[in-house]
C-alpha cells in the first residue's frame, strides 16, 4: 500500500480540513503573511490584547494551537491587530469578521554633516541659538526606524551625558554580534530589530545573498547608522572624508538619545515589510520615544491613507495621535511632478536640498584649458594622458559614447580617461560606466550628464567626475579636433559659503501629491546632498568609519534632530505646532538673498512642490509667533474629506465617527499652506491660528497673490490678547481670467514687529472642468 505514515498523515490532514469546513476543489497550499488591522485599542492590558488575537485567529484556524505557530507579530500598544501566515480563503473569512477594519497582505518598502549644521544656523560656537537654548537636545528621545546601528562608532559616545530618562520603557536585545550590555549606553538606550515579517517575503534564509548581515540591532549597510548619527551622533573632531568636507561632525540633537529600530534589511539594496514597520511603530509608542524619524519609502503608486500595507501612514497616525512627531522621507524619485511619497498630513515630509559646499575638480586639457566638473576624487594627480571618446557607426552612432551602454575597445582605451554622455542621471548607470572603463584598462571617466550636486564615489579612487552637457561638450570638440588629445584630471577641492548657492537636490521628490494635491508636499527642505556621517564598517566606500552620502534619507534626520530641539524648548507642543513652525520659517532666499532654484532640466525657480515651505530654519523655527495646530478632530476632517469609509475611520481614531452627508472641503484642513488644485471661478476656505508669541500681539495680512489670482483674507488683522490664543479667518481665491493654467505660486504671511509667519500658496485654475462635468 506505499508509506503508510504518509498515508495516515494525508488522512488526518483531510479530516482536519473537513472539520473547518475548509474543504475546497483545491487545497491552498500557499501561505502568505496578511497584517490583521483592528484600529485603535480597547483594551489596556497588552496580554489581554494578545489573548483577544489568538482567540480572533483560531475561530478561523480552529485551535489556538494553530494560531500560535501561525501567528507573526501581535500589535497591542499603539493600536491593536495582528499579523499572521494565512492562506488567501483564511484572509477572506478573518476580513468578514465582527470589529475587523482590513486584513491586507503584507508588503515591502524600500530605503530611500560636518557643514550642513552651521549651513542651516546652528553652529556651536555661537551662545544664542536654539541648540544651546535646547541644551542640544537633552532628555529628548528620537526613535529611527532604519538598517540598524553601528555602535562602536564615536558619533554613539555617551560621554557627558546624564541618566538615560526615567520614562524610557524600551530595551535593548543582544543578538548576532550585538550586546546589549556592551553596546548600548547612555546614547543608545534601546535597539531591537524586527524581521519575521521581511523573511516570509523573501522566502529564504538570512545571509543567502551576496550581501552581508546580522540577525540582531547591528547595521551591515550603513543607511541606518547614518541616519542615526545625522539625527543625534555626538561631537567627533577632525573627520573627513578622504581630506574632503574637513570638520567637527555631529548630529543635530547631539545630547539626545536613540531609539533604534531594525526594520530594513540589507538585501537588494535595503527591504523592509509593512508587517515589521507596524511593529516597530506599535513598540516605539508604547517605549516612549518623542520623535520618530523613517528614511523609508516604497515605489508609486501610492497606497490610501487608511490602507495598512503602506504602513507608514497607519502607524504614523497612531503615533501623532499621542504626541510623537513622525519625520519621513519625500522619496527620490524626481525632479518629476507628483513623485512625492508619504503624504498624509499627519507626517512631516522632507525634500532634499544641496548646501553652500562643493567639491570642484579640475579637468585640464592638452590645449591649457581648464573646466570645473564635479566629483568626490582623492586620488593622485597622474599629470596629462590620452583622452578618448568611443565613437560609434551606423544607424545610431552615439550609442557607443553613451554612459548606460558603453562599447568600447580594450586596446584603443587602455591608459587612458574616456568621456561619455548620459541620458540617465542616475547613479548605477555611471558606477556601470565607471566599471566598464576600468575593465577596459582605462584609468578614469569624465561623465556628461544632467547637473545634479549628489555625488558618488567611484570604488579604488577611481575618478568619476561629472560636467554638463555643455562642458561635455567642449571637451567632445576638443578630442575630434586634436591630433592627440590629451588630458589631467586633479583631485576634488572643498569649496564653502557665498559662492556655492543650495539648491533643490535633482532627485528630491516633487509635489503636488497623486493622492490628495490640496494636501501640500514636501513640507520642508533640509540638506541632503553629500552628507558626511557615520557609517557601518562593513561599508566597501567608507573611510575610518565614515561616508558621503546623498538622499532624502540624509535630509530626513536633519529635521528629526531639528524636531527634538524644539520638542526640548516646547515639550507642551503637538507635531502639528512643530511643523507648522518649520514651515512658516523656512528660507526660500539664499545667504545672499536670492531666491532658490531647484535642479532639473533644466534648472529652475524653486516652488512649493520643490520644497514645501523652504529650507528649514531651526532658530526661526523655535519662536515662529503664530502656528497651525491641528489635532485628531482636523485629521478626520481630512479623511471625511477624502471619502474614506466611516468604519476605516472610526477604527483608526478610535472614536465613533459618522461622515456629514456632504463631504467637508479638503481646502479647510488646518495647514500651513494653501493648494487650490482646480480653481473655477473662486474658492473659500479657513484657517486658525495659534498664538504662541507674546500675549499681546496683533499680525497683519501680507499677500502675495500667484499670478492671475486675486486672494483676500478676512479678517485682515489679528488681534491677541491674553484671552484671545485663537483666531480663525477667511481666505477667498478668485480667477482672474478664464482660462486653464499650470500652478502658480504666492504667500500669504502674517507679519508685526518680531514675527513673519508665511505660508505658501499654490493655485491652478481649471476652468474648462465644467464642461467635462456637463458630457
Amino acid at each position: 500500500m506505499g508509506n503508510p505514515k504518509l498515508f495516515f498523515v494525508t488522512l488526518f490532514i483531510l479530516l482536519v480540513l473537513i472539520a473547518e469546513g475548509l474543504m475546497t476543489t483545491k487545497v491552498e497550499a500557499k501561505s502568505n503573511v496578511y497584517i490583521v488591522y483592528l484600529g485603535e485599542r480597547q483594551l489596556d492590558d497588552p496580554k489581554l490584547v494578545t489573548d483577544s488575537h489568538h482567540d480572533l485567529l483560531a475561530s478561523v484556524v480552529g485551535s489556538k494551537e494553530v494560531a500560535s505557530d501561525l501567528m507573526v507579530y501581535s500589535y497591542r500598544h499603539g493600536f491593536t491587530g495582528f499579523a499572521a501566515k494565512l492562506t488567501e480563503s483564511q484572509a477572506q473569512k478573518l476580513s468578514e469578521l465582527p470589529g475587523v477594519v482590513r486584513v491586507i497582505p503584507n508588503s515591502l518598502h524600500r530605503l530611500q554633516t560636518t557643514r550642513s549644521w552651521d549651513f542651516l544656523g546652528l553652529s556651536s560656537h555661537y551662545p544664542t541659538n536654539v541648540l544651546q537654548n535646547s541644551k542640544m537636545g537633552d532628555g529628548v528621545i528620537i526613535g529611527v526606524f532604519d538598517t540598524g546601528v553601528w555602535p562602536e562608532s564615536k558619533a554613539f559616545s555617551d560621554e557627558g551625558l546624564g541618566p538615560i530618562p526615567s520614562r524610557w520603557k524600551g530595551v535593548c536585545k543582544s543578538g548576532d554580534h550585538f550586546n546589549a550590555a556592551t553596546h548600548c549606553n547612555r546614547k543608545i538606550i534601546g535597539a531591537r530589530w524586527f524581521i519575521d515579517g521581511f523573511l516570509a517575503e523573501y522566502g529564504q534564509p538570512l545571509n543567502t545573498s551576496e550581501d552581508p548581515e546580522y540577525l540582531s540591532p547591528r547595521d551591515a549597510n550603513g543607511h541606518g547608522t547614518h541616519t542615526s548619527s545625522t539625527a543625534s551622533g555626538s561631537y567627533v573632531r577632525n573627520i573627513s572624508y578622504k581630506g574632503l568636507g574637513p570638520g567637527t561632525i555631529r548630529g543635530g540633537a547631539p545630547r539626545a538619545r536613540l531609539a533604534i529600530y531594525k526594520v530594513c534589511w540589507n538585501v537588494l539594496g535595503g527591504q523592509c515589510a509593512s508587517a515589521d514597520i507596524l511593529k516597530a511603530f506599535d513598540e516605539a509608542i508604547n517605549d516612549g520615544v518623542d520623535v520618530l524619524s523613517l528614511s523609508i519609502g516604497y515605489s508609486l503608486p501610492l497606497f490610501s491613507d487608511v490602507d495598512e500595507r503602506d504602513g507608514i501612514a497607519t502607524g504614523s497616525f497612531h503615533a501623532v495621535a499621542r504626541g510623537i512627531t513622525v519625520v519621513c522621507g519625500a522619496a527620490n524619485d524626481g525632479p518629476s511632478a507628483q513623485t512625492v511619497q508619504n503624504t498624509a498630513p499627519w507626517i512631516l515630509t522632507v525634500a532634499a536640498s544641496t548646501i553652500d559646499r562643493a567639491f570642484p575638480t579640475p579637468i585640464t586639457l592638452g590645449n591649457n584649458k581648464t573646466f570645473l566638473g564635479q566629483a568626490i576624487f582623492t586620488g593622485k594627480e597622474n599629470g596629462f594622458t590620452g583622452l578618448t571618446y568611443p565613437e560609434g557607426t551606423g544607424l545610431d552612432p552615439a550609442s557607443a559614447g553613451s554612459c548606460q551602454a558603453l562599447l568600447l575597445n580594450s586596446t584603443l582605451i587602455a591608459g587612458k580617461v574616456v568621456l561619455c554622455f548620459a541620458s540617465v542621471a542616475r547613479r548605477v548607470a555611471i558606477r556601470s560606466a565607471a566599471s566598464t572603463v576600468q575593465e577596459a584598462g582605462g584609468i578614469g571617466l569624465i561623465i556628461a550628464k544632467n547637473p545634479s550636486d549628489a555625488l558618488i564615489e567611484c570604488s579604488d579612487g577611481f575618478p568619476c567626475i561629472e560636467v554638463d552637457y555643455e562642458i561635455g561638450t567642449r571637451i567632445l570638440y576638443y578630442i575630434r579636433s586634436a591630433k592627440i588629445p590629451t588630458v589631467k584630471l586633479s583631485p576634488s577641492k572643498t569649496l564653502i559659503g557665498k559662492p556655492v548657492s543650495p539648491n533643490v537636490a535633482f532627485f528630491s521628490s516633487r509635489g503636488p501629491s497623486s493622492i490628495a494635491p490640496q494636501i501640500l508636499k514636501p513640507d520642508i527642505t533640509a540638506p541632503g546632498v553629500n552628507i558626511l556621517a557615520a557609517t557601518s564598517q562593513l561599508d566597501q566606500l567608507m573611510d575610518g568609519g565614515y561616508a558621503i552620502l546623498s538622499g532624502t534619507s540624509m535630509a530626513t534626520p536633519h529635521v528629526s534632530g531639528i524636531v527634538a530641539l524644539l520638542k526640548a524648548i516646547h515639550p507642551d507642543w503637538s507635531p502639528a505646532a512643530i511643523k507648522s513652525a518649520l514651515i512658516t520659517t523656512a528660507r526660500t532666499k539664499d545667504a545672499s538673498g536670492f531666491p532658490l532654484f531647484a535642479e532639473g532640466s533644466p534648472k529652475k525657480l524653486a516652488n512649493p512642490f520643490d520644497f514645501g515651505g523652504g529650507i528649514v530654519n531651526p532658530n526661526g523655527a523655535a519662536d515662529p509667533g503664530l502656528v497651525y495646530d491641528m489635532g485628531t478632530s482636523d485629521y478626520i476632517h481630512y479623511l471625511c474629506a477624502m471619502g474614506y469609509n466611516n468604519s476605516a475611520i472610526s477604527r483608526l481614531t478610535g472614536q465613533s465617527t459618522v461622515c456629514p452627508m456632504e463631504p467637508p472641503s479638503i481646502l479647510d484642513v488646518n495647514l500651513p499652506s494653501i493648494t487650490v488644485s482646480s480653481l473655477r471661478n473662486s474658492a473659500t476656505l479657513t484657517r486658525t491660528v495659534t498664538n504662541v508669541g507674546a500675549p499681546k500681539s496683533i499680525y497683519k495680512a501680507v499677500i502675495e497673490p500667484p499670478t492671475g489670482i486675486t486672494v483676500t483674507v478676512r479678517p485682515h488683522i489679528l488681534v491677541f490678547n491674553s484671552t484671545t490664543k485663537k483666531i480663525s479667518f477667511n481666505v477667498t481665491v478668485s480667477a482672474a481670467h478664464e482660462v486653464n493654467t499650470g500652478y502658480f505660486f504666492g504667500s500669504l504671511t502674517w507679519t508685526n514687529e518680531q514675527h513673519a509667519v508665511r505660508i505658501p500658496l499654490s493655485v491652478k485654475t481649471k476652468i474648462l472642468q465644467s464642461y467635462a462635468d456637463d458630457n
